[in-house]
């Protein structure tokens, strides 16, 4: 078996044990998929650049620490330790992108506004900030899974990966999670449009 052949856990022993290459080619294989996953969040090289090196810097720790436990998921743990990365630096810059806009989640929809004025502006700030408060008032997990599919653009696959549960349980948070925002949107008669 070649050197660049080693399963993730195999260089993550020898790196454990003292083997700084090990950690060389951890990262080496897996650096583009990290990247562009947190590229794709933030759209920004800089930042990227600064959440992928803190990425590794956590993994690093972890590893060093020894807090790490192999069960074969090793790129799955990287990718949720930059998904909370990512989340940190929007809470931080108080910024959450919202990229989705389908007939799936209409209640989303009446962001786009065409000709946008003082007015309008004045009026999808407070309905942003409106759906800010019904989302924080969602369970945990129902928020988790709507922050990462409404707002990050996740797959539900990779919902499952990051949050470490089944693609049904998540398809089930992100269902309860819009029944009870409709709910809530009905019970304080909440006006989500201009």
């Amino acid at each position: 078996m070649a050197k660049n052949d080693l399963p993730d856990a195999v260089l993550i022993h020898q790196y454990v044990s003292g083997n700084e290459e090990a950690l060389a080619q951890l990262i080496e294989r897996h650096q583009s998929k990290v990247f562009r996953f947190i590229y794709s969040k933030v759209n920004d090289q800089e930042i990227a650049d600064d959440i992928f090196q803190d990425t590794f810097i956590k993994v690093i720790h972890t590893l060093k620490g020894k807090n790490y436990k192999e069960e074969g998921k090793f790129l799955p743990w990287v990718m949720r330790i930059s998904h909370n990365l990512v989340i940190d630096y929007f809470r931080k810059n108080n910024r959450m992108p919202m990229q989705r806009e389908t007939e799936e989640y209409s209640i989303f929809n009446y962001m786009v506004d065409a000709s946008p004025n003082i007015e309008s502006d004045l009026i999808t700030s407070q309905i942003e900030s409106d759906v800010q408060k019904l989302i924080n008032a969602l369970p945990e997990d129902q928020r988790e899974v709507i922050t990462l599919r409404i707002y990050q653009d996740l797959s539900f696959k990779e919902i499952a990966e990051i949050t470490g549960v089944s693609i049904n349980t998540a398809l089930g948070r992100m269902r309860y999670a819009l029944l009870n925002l409709r709910k809530n949107i009905e019970k304080n008669q909440i006006v989500l449009e201009h």
